[in-house]
């Protein structure tokens, strides 16, 4: 991916100001065979992106079109009640995808890298996520800070769910430096046979930061209805029985768990949580993890 010459071409028609107030969008594209929608949103009070004198707080969100305005409106319903909040850049990061708000591309951006084994056979999907990961730091990191030229950007937060919360997973085990706070909720840590459940060991070969400000912190989430459902009250026993046993084959709370006790304590860490939403499904604790995320991120 170092290699590509990267080009945004901004969406101009996408939300007129009146509307969806402070938003702008960009399609993204390498011109081989990555492509996104970039979306970048900031405080209402902000006259424009060229405000002086002011300190904010970037957020990268993936999946940006499932999840992207839920993180602005999130920001901004706190602005009202947090009188102390700072301000904030959200950085949603989706696909130009018609049909479904999940693209087939995070298949290849979201999928870890498995040094010296084979990684799954999934015709048409490699391993993206050393590429990904280039691609926030060298691209799209630099031009976020280009579009607001005179903030100051603070820490940085990055979050996924599910397949994206994998993702979340690997960069933290293999790039810590690489933001502030990493946010994962629901992640896939079933994929490959638990692949990185088995690879934790990654964030001990690397060097424990001289500072304690200098070390990432942790938020893992997840709903306790993804491995224990209720049945409905419209399934019928065939449906209900092969749902309660899919769910149990992704273990979501057993993972996460093992997870959590293999990280907390790590001296790379400055901070590991884990949160268990009584009564959220896969999807719905994507959004109550990142609303609830916005108080941890600021707070540590």
């Amino acid at each position: 991916m170092a290699n590509y010459t990267w080009s945004f071409d901004p969406i101009p028609s996408a939300f007129p100001q009146f509307a969806v107030p402070n938003v702008a969008l960009w399609n993204v594209t390498n011109g081989v065979d990555l492509n996104y929608q970039i979306q970048l949103s900031w405080p209402l009070d902000w006259a424009s992106r060229d405000v002086n004198n002011v300190t904010a707080l970037p957020m990268y969100v993936l999946d940006g079109n499932a999840l992207g305005m839920s993180a602005t409106e999130a920001w901004r319903r706190r602005d009202a009640v947090e009188l102390a909040q700072p301000d904030y850049v959200v950085v949603s990061i989706g696909y130009p995808i018609t049909g479904s708000v999940y693209g087939a591309q995070r298949s290849i951006d979201f999928q870890p890298m498995t040094p010296g084994e084979d990684p799954p056979a999934v015709p048409g999907v490699r391993e993206g996520s050393d590429d990904f990961i280039y691609f926030l730091e060298h691209t799209l990191k630099p031009f976020v800070a280009g579009q607001f030229p005179n903030v100051s950007l603070g820490r940085e937060a990055l979050y996924g769910h599910s397949w994206a919360g994998m993702f979340v997973i690997y960069a933290l085990l293999t790039r810590p430096d690489l933001f502030d706070t990493f946010f994962s909720s629901s992640p896939a840590l079933y994929w490959n046979d638990k692949y990185l459940l088995n690879h934790t060991y990654w964030l001990n070969e690397i060097e424990v930061p001289a500072e304690e400000a200098e070390k990432p912190a942790f938020r893992l989430a997840y709903g306790d209805l993804e491995q224990y459902p209720v049945r409905r009250r419209t399934e019928t026993d065939e449906q209900w029985e092969f749902r309660e046993s899919l769910f149990a084959t992704f273990a979501m709370a057993d993972n996460c768990n093992a997870l959590y006790e293999s990280l907390k304590g790590n001296e790379r860490l400055r901070n590991v949580v884990l949160k268990e939403y009584q009564g959220s499904d896969h999807a719905s604790v994507a959004a109550v993890a990142l609303a609830d995320g916005i108080d941890y991120f600021v707070d540590w």
